[in-house]
């Protein structure tokens, strides 16, 4: 079931699964899109089918903007919002709690989450864009030696963003668990990943929250 969340400035969609197993997924979206984003839709409805309460929410620049790109300023107050999304859906699940985001929302997610490691359980990063195109020398990972949260990396073979080469020697600053799931002849959008969402379930159950040896 879906319905329309609003509170404390949170906006998006609430998936409710007719059998909860207590955990809950939050999805948010990447710059140039919304939380209406078909990925995350299709996304959503398969972790609700799996028995997740799913939150696919907007994040505080779209909540100003209906289009346009966030502007780097403003990337702390998006911050803030995943924080108030987190906060707004602890009360409705005793279970794990995943912080999801496709590019731009993924790395805010993880940047939070590598500030404050109590936010969640689970990081899942779709199509993180570790560099921009064409620009490998920019790496965005200062941030990844003070993650110790579980990250799961979904990610095509085709995106600019990152090879997959690239993306695993990046993993390798983290201290906590990793995982790296591929998505072959997968783009930026990831058109192709939401039919492995359970894929994507078990591999994030299977993490273990221990850091590697």
């Amino acid at each position: 079931m879906e319905e329309t969340f609003e509170d404390a400035g949170v906006r998006g969609i609430l998936h409710l699964p007719d059998a909860p197993n207590g955990n809950v997924l939050l999805l948010t979206h990447g710059a140039g899109s919304d939380c209406r984003a078909p990925l995350l839709q299709r996304m959503a409805r398969a972790f609700e089918d799996s028995g997740y309460i799913v939150l696919r929410y907007d994040l505080p620049y779209r909540r100003e903007r209906p289009k346009g790109p966030p502007f780097p300023a403003g990337a702390s107050r998006d911050r803030e919002g995943i924080e108030h999304a987190v906060h707004a859906v602890r009360k409705l699940a005793i279970g794990r709690l995943v912080l999801g985001g496709h590019s731009y929302g993924g790395r805010q997610s993880a940047m939070l989450a590598a500030s404050r490691p109590e936010i969640a359980d689970r990081l899942l990063l779709l199509s993180y864009p570790l560099h921009p195109p064409k620009s490998p020398e920019k790496k965005r990972t200062a941030f990844f030696p003070d993650l110790r949260i579980p990250v799961l990396f979904v990610h095509g073979t085709r995106d600019p963003f990152a090879s997959l080469e690239e993306l695993r020697e990046a993993m390798a600053l983290i201290p906590a668990r990793t995982d790296l799931l591929p998505i072959e002849d997968g783009g930026h959008d990831l058109s192709r990943a939401a039919g492995l969402a359970r894929d994507m379930i078990d591999r994030l159950e299977a993490l273990r929250a221990e850091p590697r040896t």
